[in-house]
């Protein structure tokens, strides 16, 4: 209730949450459609694309890596949380894409264990949150256009081009795998 009502710092509205301030790159194209150039600021490269322009392969990588249960939840997986508080993370994490999508937008991360019992309450009330305002496929979307690559490249968008030189609809199941391993 406290973090809900904000005690440990802003939680997002669902106007936030609906319109993602995720920094954008701003491409800059030729006549003949040729790309040119990009602006951004640090951790902005990025270029947002539509759960339709990415392939299955990569988005059956993401469900089978980082959240078996994706479709059967509602934004928690409890039998992913108590595996990851029994083992103590050695069997795996307990965070669904969901709950990384929200520690994604709320930009958390810390390293001091007490705090990030915080954190990851207010990941959960957020997950819940999208988890009801969004389509399972639009949560996917979010997602990897939200997580970090290696070389500061972030989405999958700006992943796919920098690694393969194509379109993230056009990847196969080998370079979708190696995409989702990096994460």
């Amino acid at each position: 209730v406290l973090a809900a009502a904000g005690a440990f710092g802003p939680m997002p509205s669902m106007r936030d949450l609906e319109n993602p301030t995720l920094l954008q790159t701003s491409e800059v194209f030729a006549a003949d459609g040729t790309l040119m150039g990009k602006y951004y600021r640090e951790h902005g490269n990025r270029s947002n694309v539509n759960y339709g322009d990415i392939a299955k392969p990569v988005i059956n990588a993401l469900i089978a890596t980082e959240d078996i249960r994706f479709y059967q939840h509602s934004g928690i997986d409890m039998k992913g949380t108590a595996r990851a508080i029994a083992t103590l993370g050695k069997g795996g994490g307990g965070s669904t894409i969901t709950q990384q999508l929200a520690k994604a937008l709320l930009e958390q991360g810390s390293k001091n264990k007490a705090w990030r019992v915080v954190e990851k309450i207010k990941e959960y009330i957020i997950a819940v949150k999208l988890e009801r305002n969004f389509t399972k496929e639009e949560i996917v979307a979010l997602y990897l256009n939200a997580v970090p690559f290696p070389d500061n490249v972030y989405g999958i968008r700006n992943a796919s081009r920098t690694f393969f030189q194509k379109e993230p609809d056009r990847l196969n199941v080998p370079e979708s795998a190696l995409l989702v391993g990096m994460l």
